[in-house]
């Protein structure tokens, strides 16, 4: 038996903890003991049934962890190696890693870099990583910290903090955007060389502003991506990554044809393997460990619900991680 956070939905949604039976695992070639998971803008969406993230039930929540190997059939994996799973459609088709044990594939799984424990692994997570994802994505289109100026939307947030702690680490000018003007000491400690307002950017604009930014990296979606184009400068990019304001696209495509901007998407879901360990051997080499202590909080799984609740309500900043087991 093991202890994990169960989502049942039949006539009604729930969300608790239960000891569940070993026996109940899905099918997987590795079995593994989850040391620490963290909590995701997705994984707030699924806990709280706000949004239809959730594909089959029972679920156990979880879109990410880290511990180690217990039994394996993969011949690239055995019993004591360290590992790290973001994404693949665990906790939404696959039962997920808020919880002491799961068996998953061995192709979903990274080595656990020799840099990090899998507690600050944890700290970065699946928003860490999705950050590095849009830094490579920068980068790939030509985008160095002489380029100028690069605004990071939800700063505040999982994804924003580690983008503002890896860009300002290698040297970028960053504009972190918040709605909450009370964390702006904790922006500039992770970086941010200035602060913006949310609302300079949530509204409706008009098509074309004046250029200001070479690189963005956005994790909210609608009007602010809308303004977030019609701000950048000839031949930048914009890495988009999330929907916390909204999936619509509200704009017009004149950054595109009048100034070559380029709209990079980024995927963390379902990124090659390759992809995914390139990411996380920058994370080791660019991220810096001390600034991850000042960006997250600590919770046991009993207390996940709770904190994914507080997520939904905006109550959080930067990183959760769930510790599990002893």
């Amino acid at each position: 038996m093991f202890n994990a956070l169960l989502l049942s939905k039949s006539e009604s949604f729930s969300a608790s903890v239960q000891s569940v039976d070993e026996r109940q695992l899905p099918m997987g070639d590795v079995t593994v003991g989850v040391e620490w998971s963290t909590l995701n803008y997705k994984d707030g969406l699924a806990i709280t049934n706000r949004s239809p993230v959730v594909r089959q039930w029972p679920m156990v929540a979880g879109i990410d962890g880290a511990g180690t190997v217990l039994e394996s059939s993969h011949p690239d994996w055995r019993a004591g190696d360290k590992f790290i799973l973001n994404g693949w459609g665990v906790g939404e088709t696959h039962w997920g890693c808020l919880a002491e044990k799961a068996r998953l594939k061995g192709d979903w799984l990274v080595p656990l870099p020799s840099a990090f424990t899998p507690r600050q692994a944890m700290a970065i997570g699946t928003a860490g990583y999705t950050a590095m994802l849009c830094l490579l994505a920068l980068e790939k289109h030509g985008i160095g910290p002489a380029s100028g100026e690069v605004l990071v939307t939800g700063a505040t947030g999982g994804v924003g903090s580690v983008a503002v702690a890896l860009l300002s680490k290698l040297g970028y000018q960053v504009v972190a955007v918040t709605g909450k003007p009370e964390q702006t000491d904790y922006l500039m400690r992770l970086g941010a060389s200035s602060v913006m307002a949310r609302s300079e950017l949530s509204a409706p604009g008009k098509p074309l502003q004046r250029e200001r930014w070479s690189g963005v990296i956005d994790a909210l979606g609608s009007h602010t991506l809308v303004n977030a184009l019609a701000q950048t400068r000839y031949g930048g990019v914009v890495a988009a990554c999330g929907l916390a304001q909204g999936m619509d696209l509200p704009g017009s495509v004149a950054p595109f044809i009048l100034r070559g901007v380029t709209l990079a998407g980024i995927d963390s879901v379902m990124a090659p393997l390759e992809q995914r360990r390139l990411a996380w051997d920058r994370l080791a080499r660019d991220l810096d460990p001390g600034l991850l202590e000042q960006m997250l909080e600590e919770v046991p799984l009993s207390g996940a619900i709770a904190k994914a609740q507080a997520l939904m309500a905006g109550q959080v900043r930067g990183r959760i991680v769930v510790r599990l087991g002893a």
